[in-house]
């Protein structure tokens, strides 16, 4: 067997906008033209109402790994995961796909919405694959995954949407299928629930399956995938290790956002020094102090201004936000051609790992940003001692010495 697992080589899908005929005589024209097919146009014999929805995609996902897809809305991230259960065909390319895929890409799909929610696990478990047996063997499993034990033999129809993504993706986690696709119906799950689908994907992942996962949530998609694609507009524009595809696909929305902004101040310089001897660094050591110097330059006058100085961890959660009209209780102005900076001092109690500031240019009472570096300095954190997570909260442990058990009584019969 292959160890690749899917694999599309050069894909193309593409769609018709709407067309709206008012008369036949518009109508015999369309359909003449569509027949002997005129009305093409150079863009790779596109007609004037089609364009692609997907353009010249290419990419290999190797067995038993996690692969991410990311985009803004409308990038061709549900379409290639449609393409790849099979729900669409390619207008040109090969896509291949090795093993029994199980795929949750719309919160409603594979259900009706009379059958009760038991009903539905035996057709959707059906429709992906499964004998009704091993869906009766696995029957328990499902409901007790999903939570909907007390509504089980309810309509669906009278489901919400969160629980729609609990049976759905209980039903096709539980396919135990060599690739599972989850699109980003997950979001309307509570917290708790997104922590399990989580977890039954990354069980599924050591089990040898392969996993493809659409989100909006870069924090999931950076915990599970070792790999992702950004997609932009049918095109993919990164593919490779997931912190850097997730830093490409901030710079370029970070880019566009600046075309928005009334401008007018920017942050020209972000510098981060040791606190102590005043030289720039980069790597640190937990619990040192450290200064971060931002510039901030005006082409005008502006009043009630402030500098934030925000922090992200390696999967991009923010774990730190100040400003400068917090910390002081004031706002400042700039006058034209004029610059400032503002300096932060901070004490790095973190965990080893990556860290990278962001910085932004804000007025609070009119909720103005002008200007915004995502990406304005990357820091790398040290510690002697093993400690996971964010923060390092200095642990010291003392382990006593061993001793025999206490003999635990019986407890006392009832009377």
């Amino acid at each position: 067997m292959s160890d690749v697992a899917l694999e599309l080589d050069r894909v193309y899908k593409k769609f018709k906008k709407g067309e709206v005929y008012d008369s036949l005589r518009d109508l015999i024209p369309a359909a003449a033209r569509r027949l002997l097919g005129r009305g093409a146009s150079r863009d790779g014999g596109l007609e004037a109402r089609e364009f692609w929805a997907v353009r010249d995609v290419s990419f290999q996902v190797p067995r038993g790994q996690a692969f991410g897809v990311i985009g803004a809305n409308g990038a061709g991230k549900s379409t290639i995961l449609k393409l790849l259960s099979g729900i669409m065909r390619p207008t040109r390319g090969t896509l291949t796909v090795r093993g029994r895929l199980s795929a949750l890409i719309e919160v409603s799909a594979g259900f009706h919405p009379d059958l009760t929610g038991r009903e539905n696990i035996f057709l959707n478990g059906t429709i992906l694959g499964m004998t009704r047996r091993e869906i009766a063997q696995r029957f328990d499993a499902i409901v007790a995954f999903s939570g909907l034990e007390e509504f089980i033999d309810t309509p669906v129809k009278r489901y919400s949407s969160g629980m729609f993504a609990r049976l759905g993706f209980s039903v096709a986690a539980h396919v135990d299928p060599d690739i599972l696709i989850v699109d980003e119906v997950l979001s309307v799950g509570d917290f708790v629930f997104q922590q399990k689908c989580i977890e039954r994907m990354t069980s599924v992942i050591r089990g040898g399956a392969t996993v493809i996962f659409v989100s909006h949530n870069l924090r999931a998609v950076a915990e599970l995938c070792p790999r992702a694609l950004l997609m932009e507009r049918g095109q993919a524009v990164a593919i490779g290790a997931t912190d850097e595809v997730i830093r490409t696909y901030l710079e370029r929305a970070e880019a566009r956002r600046d075309q928005d902004r009334p401008g007018g101040v920017s942050v020209t310089r972000v510098e981060v020094r040791d606190a102590a001897s005043g030289n720039a660094r980069a790597h640190f050591a937990s619990g040192d102090r450290v200064r971060v110097d931002i510039e901030v330059v005006s082409r005008g006058r502006f009043e009630r201004l402030a500098v934030v100085l925000g922090l992200k961890d390696g999967n991009e959660y923010n774990i730190f936000n100040a400003s400068s009209e917090s910390l002081t209780g004031s706002s400042f102005a700039l006058e034209p051609e004029e610059a400032r900076t503002c300096t932060f001092e901070l004490q790095l109690h973190l965990a080893p790992g990556r860290y990278r500031f962001c910085t932004w240019v804000f007025r609070y009472d009119s909720e103005t940003l002008y200007d915004h570096w995502e990406s304005a300095a990357t820091i790398f954190v040290s510690h002697e001692t093993d400690v996971r997570g964010v923060a390092n909260l200095y642990p010291t442990v003392q382990l006593g010495p061993a001793r025999p058990a206490a003999r635990q009584s019986a407890p006392a019969a009832n009377a």
